[in-house]
């Protein structure tokens, strides 16, 4: 089946893009850099990586995994997403745009393009795990559709994405899709 977006800038990133979406995503949460956007994790967690580029290629290899890719115009991937079809729902995680473009709307079009691949997939919604003290992105997401659904997950340490700062846990929200 090919995927189709609506947004030009929106397509599947390949094993070639593996650093490039590595580097967005350490950039978007951690370190000293991802306070210039308004999604870092510094505040929360310590150290400069969020992940690894052999995590983001086990992510593109893994079944029923896509990991999204936006690239603007002068071919430099600003935004990514990896969406991983779980039976009628599919799970929403590793959004990021580039701090430096945050408010730019990419984050927006990645979530619309979730939801296009979802549809596409025939799925009934789009969930995802947020941390639960995240209020400004928990209300983010609450304005795209997104609802608390009373799940709570932990959040353990796993010695490669920073140390917690203080007690994390994750939120569940899902997003129910019209058919």
């Amino acid at each position: 089946m090919t995927i189709q977006f609506a947004d030009k800038h929106i397509a599947v990133a390949g094993i070639a893009d593996s650093k490039a979406i590595t580097d967005l995503l350490n950039s978007a949460y951690r370190g000293e850099g991802s306070k210039q956007g308004w999604t870092t994790e510094a505040h929360l967690i310590a150290g400069d990586v969020r992940t690894s580029e052999t995590n983001v290629q086990q992510v593109m290899q893994q079944s029923g995994s896509v990991l999204l890719k936006y690239t603007g115009d002068d071919g430099i991937v600003s935004g990514c997403v990896n969406l991983q079809q779980h039976g009628d729902k599919v799970y929403l995680g590793m959004l990021s745009v580039s701090p430096h473009l945050q408010g730019a709307g990419i984050g927006k079009k990645l979530l619309q393009a979730a939801d296009e691949y979802a549809l596409q997939r025939h799925c009934k919604a789009v969930y995802m795990t947020v941390i639960s003290v995240r209020e400004e992105l928990i209300n983010w997401y609450q304005r795209y559709g997104y609802k608390d659904t009373g799940e709570r997950k932990a959040f353990v340490e796993d010695g490669e994405s920073g140390k917690h700062l203080q007690p994390l846990e994750f939120m569940v929200m899902e997003k129910l899709l019209a058919p």
